[in-house]
């Protein structure tokens, strides 16, 4: 690697002065870079030198900016991810990554510039949950752009080592608090109240979340076929994501077998009889419409077509009027025509009943619950690891060092 300076005479006949770095990459091509001055041809010499030594060196010419390579990426991962990830791509490239480092190129983008960027986002208002999705985003950016060719290194999964993503786990947790009964899990008095009030088509929707805990995808995609009544449980194969298509969970622990209590096996074989069907064009001789059985692969909640029901209707046409009706609500501030405040409901979506019914899961049985120990509470819910279980629930299992309990230890041991 040689740094010289060369000199010429340009078109108006003026002397001009650059330095130029001639050097030999990874790849054993010559590549020559100019500088203005000589103190920055010298730290650029020794930088590519360590680099092409380690065998990390990008040449500018063979690397693009941030934005073409998202946009090589998206094109990408549309092959690979479901529709609901790719819009989330999309929104991370379009809202968070282009506008801060956008024009950077990938060979400039090192672990400080990662930091800057990751501080950037936080000073502009982003939260930490958004700033950490979004630099899993970019890291999964820079290992596609890895195997293009157009980066060596990825400076995103260089920073975020098991050590921080421990740490930044933890203050995640710290800014979001634990989940509370009465705020994020409604009370069993509260519970009680919303069953009481429940009725029509989303008594049965309703109900089954309460009592299994799934998620409002799977119940949205949930099939005839996957309600077993002789053994009294619900088999979780498939989901209906966002943009109502169906596919199967995201994660193999996902596809999982929660029984049910009678209260919603008896609900469920009613609502079989009431359930919509999908349209049919098939007639009769005399030209009448046929009313067809419901088949096992249609789906257990509808809407009135027999297609999968939107979750905005399943909140706002049932899960709030619900509550609302059940005396489980809160004042807005919007005044009605008897001069008192319209109410709303406390808890804003389904999520609320999944808290509930793992808490239920959790609670002893003496306390109304079921006391099953983690692991059963995880495959209960789904979860990919025992550590989002206890992550998000740990704090709600029984302790065992309460002070009845110390009391008898201590006169255990000491006789």
């Amino acid at each position: 690697m040689s740094i010289r300076k060369r000199t010429w005479v340009n078109g108006k006949g003026e002397e001009k002065t650059a330095w130029v770095v001639d050097y030999v990459d990874t790849k054993g091509k010559r590549r020559l870079k100019t500088f203005k001055l000589k103190k920055e041809a010298d730290q650029f010499a020794s930088t590519a030198s360590v680099e092409v030594r380690e065998g990390t060196h990008v040449a500018e010419r063979d690397t693009v900016t941030v934005e073409k390579a998202g946009e090589l990426w998206i094109k990408s991962a549309s092959r690979r991810v479901e529709r609901g990830t790719l819009v989330q791509y999309r929104q991370h490239l379009d809202l968070h990554i282009v506008p801060f480092i956008g024009e950077s190129l990938l060979s400039r983008l090192t672990v400080p510039a990662v930091r800057d960027f990751e501080d950037n986002l936080l000073d502009a208002g982003r939260s930490p949950s958004m700033v950490r999705k979004v630099l899993v985003s970019l890291g999964s950016l820079l290992a596609d752009a890895q195997e293009r060719g157009l980066v060596i290194r990825n400076a995103v999964r260089e920073k975020s080592r098991a050590r921080h993503k421990g740490r930044d786990r933890r203050h995640e947790r710290r800014q979001r608090g634990k989940v509370q009964v009465g705020r994020d899990i409604p009370t069993r008095e509260e519970i009680k109240a919303i069953i009481g009030a429940l009725h029509g088509r989303w008594r049965p929707m309703l109900l089954t979340a309460i009592f299994t805990g799934l998620r409002a995808s799977e119940l949205r995609g949930l099939r005839w076929q996957d309600v077993d009544f002789d053994q009294g449980e619900i088999q979780v194969h498939q989901r209906a994501d966002k943009f109502n298509s169906i596919g199967r969970p995201k994660s193999e622990a996902g596809e999982r077998r929660v029984p049910i209590p009678p209260l919603v096996a008896n609900t469920l074989r009613e609502w079989r009889l009431a359930c919509p069907r999908p349209k049919t064009a098939q007639r009769d001789q005399d030209g009448n419409a046929i009313m067809e059985e419901i088949a096992p692969h249609q789906l257990v909640f509808p809407n009135g077509q027999g297609k999968v029901e939107a979750l905005s209707n399943i909140v706002k046409r049932g899960f709030l009027p619900a509550q609302v009706a059940a005396g489980v609500s809160l004042p807005t501030e919007e005044i009605g025509k008897d001069g008192k405040p319209i109410m709303k409901g406390k808890y804003t979506g389904l999520h609320s009943l999944r808290h509930f019914y793992a808490s239920w899961c959790i609670n002893r049985k003496e306390d109304g619950g079921l006391g099953l120990p983690p692991k059963m509470v995880q495959e209960r819910l789904g979860h990919s690891s025992i550590t989002l279980t206890m992550d998000t629930y740990g704090h709600l299992f029984p302790r065992a060092d309460d002070a009845t309990e110390l009391a008898s230890a201590e006169a255990s041991l000491l006789g």
